[in-house]
């Protein structure tokens, strides 16, 4: 029997009215950006900043985000997204993230980042420091 996967983080948020569309449900885009708040966690998490990160020379990108909408989240909803890394390849990171309410999937997503000179943004591999930190994630 496998074990479940462990999240980098738990991010706990309240679904804000500005959120909402017209419909009362929060609109499609926010979900994204919940991603994304919730992967600035887990460098927090990781490093200790995205600052920390950067000192290593290198930063990310999103190249390909696949979202799943599976639930509505509304108004005042606690949510909470967690995240998991899912593969490291030489340039880039698979991470997926899942945003419940309680129980319920609302939101399952996939995103590919690629590891990047923040000078240049042109595609790199990422330091020896940083690979270990996103390895030791996928030993078992």
């Amino acid at each position: 029997m496998t074990e479940p996967r462990r999240p980098i983080v738990e991010m706990p948020l309240r679904v804000r009215y500005q959120e909402c569309d017209g419909q009362g449900i929060v609109f499609n885009a926010h979900y994204l950006a919940y991603v994304d708040m919730c992967s600035f966690e887990a460098e927090k998490a990781l490093f200790g900043s995205h600052e920390q990160f950067l000192v290593h020379g290198t930063d990310v990108v999103v190249a390909e985000a696949n979202l799943k909408f599976r639930a509505p989240a509304r108004y005042d909803e606690e949510l909470v997204v967690s995240q998991y890394l899912n593969h490291l390849g030489t340039t880039s990171l698979i991470f997926d993230f899942e945003i419940h309410r309680g129980e319920t999937l609302l939101q399952a997503a996939t995103l590919r980042y690629v590891f990047v000179d923040p000078a240049t943004l042109r595609p790199t591999a990422p330091p020896d420091a940083v690979r270990k930190v996103y390895a030791t994630l996928l030993e078992g």
